[in-house]
């Protein structure tokens, strides 16, 4: 069972999203709450498998409740997943590095929503191509200074190929193709380099791969 944490200020949204959701049998809503303190409490209260999390609220935004979340090792189960009304905009770079694995549009049809959760609950990003190109046009623009670590030279040469990868917005079966490894292999790739960089997901290990220099728009 999928448990799921509704985070945003507008009555008539959450019960959309509600509705959706309490017909599948897999997912069960917790809990919902009407701005950012509110769902930093239950989400302590409740360590659902998923937040969805409005990103403009009252009293805290949804940035400062999703880097709260990811912040507290409690809390470490908990995959955030940022909800907008804008789309691929200034929020994207910002709901990602905070520890958001994802976000989605509110107008977004039904049947991706539910496949977005079930794809954030497994873990992985919902990081598709034109997001990671989103990010990538960030860098070209604005780039954030290298802060390439000692553990960045902890990744072995396939881990390092992996993060390449998933920087490019390739899924586990995709970089297995491009490989020419196991789907299994590939997702141990992602995991260990996940492990070694300190990553909390997928999401996170894309943006720390374009900070730590690994990857840079050049080679994505």
């Amino acid at each position: 069972m999928i448990r799921v944490l509704l985070v945003d200020d507008q009555p008539l949204i959450r019960s959309g999203f509600r509705a959706l959701l309490d017909l599948e049998d897999d997912i069960e809503v917790v809990a919902e709450a009407a701005n950012g303190n509110e769902g930093l409490e239950l989400a302590k209260q409740h360590v659902p498998d998923i937040a969805l999390i409005d990103v403009q609220m009252p009293f805290m935004d949804g940035i400062e409740a999703t880097r709260r979340i990811a912040a507290d090792p409690a809390l470490a189960g908990v995959h955030v997943v940022i909800l907008t009304n804008y789309g691929l905009d200034e929020y994207v770079f910002d709901a990602l590095r905070a520890g958001a694995a994802g976000f989605l549009v509110k107008d977004i049809v039904p049947e991706d929503f539910l496949h977005a959760v079930r794809v954030a609950a497994r873990g992985d990003a919902l990081l598709a191509p034109s997001i990671t190109r989103k990010l990538i046009n960030r860098y070209v623009s604005q780039p954030l200074p290298s802060t390439t670590g000692p553990a960045l030279d902890e990744l072995t040469g396939r881990e390092r190929e992996a993060v390449v990868l998933v920087a490019q917005g390739l899924s586990n079966d995709e970089i297995a193709d491009r490989m020419v490894i196991s789907p299994l292999t590939a997702k141990t790739h992602v995991n260990r380099a996940m492990v070694k960089l300190h990553a909390r997901d997928r999401a996170q290990l894309v943006v720390l791969a374009y900070e730590s220099g690994l990857v840079t728009p050049r080679n994505s």
